[in-house]
């Protein structure tokens, strides 16, 4: 029979090693500018990659959080009223926690899913699993 502490030092060795990287994740900033009556952010498609999600979810998101109509455009989005760049960084940070972050243990290291049409975050760094929302 194996003690505990053999058992706990084998767990340990099986773990990813992406797991075990202590590196803090950083919510995205929006970089843009107010031209006319429109808000451009620059980096909506760096954003997106980052949190290794659809752009067009994202868009979606922002969209209805914000009640603005707005087009993907040249990586850029545009967006048809004029907006703060804190309300703007307020929804990304609020999309994140919805459907990025694991709710168990804080990583962004996940997947979003669709069973039986409710969208799931798939956590790959504990293997949690959870509906998004």
């Amino acid at each position: 029979m194996e003690t505990y502490e053999r058992m706990l030092e084998e767990g340990i060795k099986n773990v990813p090693k992406s797991v075990l990287n202590k590196e803090r994740f950083e919510m995205p900033q929006a970089k843009g500018h107010v031209e006319g009556n429109k808000t451009i952010i620059n980096n909506f498609m760096q954003i997106a990659d980052q949190f290794r999600r659809k752009p067009e979810h994202l868009l979606k998101f922002i969209q209805r959080e914000l009640a603005t109509p707005g087009i993907l455009k040249e990586g850029r989005l545009i967006l048809g009223r004029k907006i703060s760049s804190s309300q703007i960084n307020e929804k990304i940070e609020r999309y994140a926690k919805i459907y990025v972050l694991c709710r168990e243990c804080g990583k962004p290291d996940t997947q979003l899913l669709k069973e039986d049409n409710v969208a799931i975050i798939k956590c790959t760094a504990c293997g949690a699993k959870h509906p998004a929302g």
